[in-house]
Parts: C-alpha cells; structure tokens; sequence
C-alpha cells in the first residue's frame, strides 16, 4: 500500500496533471476521489495540520459561495462545512506521512516526496 494519498477530482486538470505527476515517478498513491467520499471534519483538520495552513487558506470561492458556505464562517464551522461541500476545497491535495501540499502547481507536491 502506497504512503501518498492524493484527494483528487478527476474532471480538473490541475488534479490529473499532478496525478500523472506523481505516477510518472513510479508512485502509486491512494486516489481519493474526495467529492465521491468528501473527509470527514476530523480528516480535513488533520489535513489541514499535515499543509500547516488554515480552512480558508483552501477555500474556493467561487465553489463556496455556489454551495452557500458564509462568508463569516471560520475555523471548524468552515471545516465542517468544507466537509459537507467538497466542491469547495482547493484540489488536488497530496499528503504522504505528516506533510501534505496543494498541488496547484503541480511541481509543488514533489517537496514532500
């Protein structure tokens, strides 16, 4: 069983990209198609701990206000909703061990590999 993980949204091409990325380095992480089985809260803070970043830092606006997720909303109430509207968390996110990176670009997540 592979080590990386990768929440991943086959139709984004940033998300594709980064998958072929990582198999083109001969990994083959656990594809989580994370709007099919969205994290729960816990997980997405623990995700959130592993990027060292905060709910907001991977919010996508544009997908949150579509979803209805107020603007106010901050810390786990934005995670929970996060959690209950996957379409608005920032994708792909690749996580091996205890970091994780967005990979957006894609490159970026080869500085946890």
């Amino acid at each position: 069983m592979s080590d990386v993980t990768i929440y991943h949204n086959p139709r984004c091409s940033k998300s594709r990209q980064t998958l072929e990325l990582l198999q083109s380095r001969g990994i083959a992480p656990v594809v989580v198609e994370y709007l099919k089985t969205p994290p729960s809260p816990a997980e997405l803070s623990e995700i959130l701990r592993k990027l060292g970043k905060g709910p907001r830092d991977i919010l996508r606006s544009k997908e949150a206000a579509e979803a209805g997720i107020a603007s106010e909303l901050d810390g786990d109430a934005l995670v929970a909703a996060l959690s209950a509207n996957p379409s608005a968390i920032e994708r792909p996110i690749v996580v091996k061990g205890d970091r994780a990176r967005v990979g957006r670009p894609p490159e970026s997540v080869l500085e946890i590999l």
